[in-house]
């Protein structure tokens, strides 16, 4: 979606809430005011019938702009998230291609090294070519091509930033219970949480991202050695708008929470000097909706 569109369509949504919400307040003071006796220009009874018609009328119409604006919203934020979620698989589609296109290439290299009994450098040559392709083949090991992109994404991301990533994939995740882009939506924030925390750490700093399950249902941890979470703050951080930072919504931690708990899962935080863990569960069928 293009981004001017994107934004039109937050800033209408909004105009329309803010504006209806207005509306239903002006019409609770007219009431006031009839039943009050102030409108002197009615007579009592016409009054306080045309009163309660328009109110009637302006109030339902508030209700159903209202509900029809935060659905659109909604609708807004749940596209966003899957556009997030095609352009990872569209990036990592292009790193797997340009992996084909070069795999011949890197074969008549190590060939012609072999035939020239440079049997050393053929063996630098393979390990830089097998750390390249193992950099993006471990992030491809469950069957949710979602969360393979986004892992790939993250990987990629803390590779840039200097930061160690130790990613353990201990179950394919075959039939979550949650959509693909919403699963996507969790890691990401937590994950993005993560190397916020380590970007502002001095030293060693490590990543640990743990995927796994049982026969109860789905389970992850997101690990990091940054600065840790008091512990007063560690229930505060999920709530909606809380955030440490300057700037930002503080939105990611609640989000995350909230999509999980509506899967009937959980999403819980613990933090010491050693490392702050977001631990994650799914069951492995939905609760019922209501």
């Amino acid at each position: 979606m293009d981004k001017r569109r994107t934004v039109e369509v937050r800033k209408t949504t909004i105009f329309v809430i803010v504006i209806n919400g207005l509306q239903i307040a002006m019409m609770a003071v007219i009431l006031v005011l009839v039943f009050m006796g102030h409108a002197r220009t009615l007579t009592r009874t016409s009054g306080r019938v045309l009163a309660v018609i328009a109110a009637l009328i302006v109030s339902s119409g508030a209700y159903f702009d209202i509900r029809d604006a935060l659905n659109t919203r909604s609708l807004l934020l749940r596209s966003e998230d899957m556009d997030s979620t095609i352009r990872n698989m569209a990036a990592m589609n292009n790193s797997l291609r340009a992996q084909r296109h070069d795999f011949l290439n890197h074969l008549q290299v190590v060939y012609s090294l072999i035939e020239m009994q440079d049997y050393a450098e053929a063996n630098r040559y393979i390990e830089q070519v097998y750390g390249k392709i193992h950099a993006l083949s471990r992030a491809m090991k469950t069957a949710n091509p979602a969360v393979n992109a986004l892992l790939q994404v993250k990987l990629a991301a803390a590779e840039k930033a200097g930061i160690p990533v130790t990613l353990e994939i201990l179950s394919d995740w075959r039939e979550l219970p949650l959509e693909g882009w919403e699963m996507c939506k969790v890691l990401s924030n937590l994950i993005d949480n993560a190397l916020e925390k380590l970007a502002e750490t001095s030293g060693e700093r490590r990543l640990r991202i743990r995927l796994e399950e049982d026969l109860h249902g789905y389970r992850f941890d997101i690990a990091n050695n940054g600065s840790p979470i008091p512990p007063e703050l560690q229930e505060s951080i999920f709530q909606p708008g809380f955030t440490t930072k300057g700037s930002g919504h503080g939105m990611g931690l609640y989000i995350a929470r909230s999509t999980l708990t509506r899967a009937g899962g959980t999403l819980t935080v613990h933090s010491d000097e050693r490392e702050t863990v977001f631990s994650g569960t799914l069951p492995k069928a939905m609760p019922p909706q209501e």
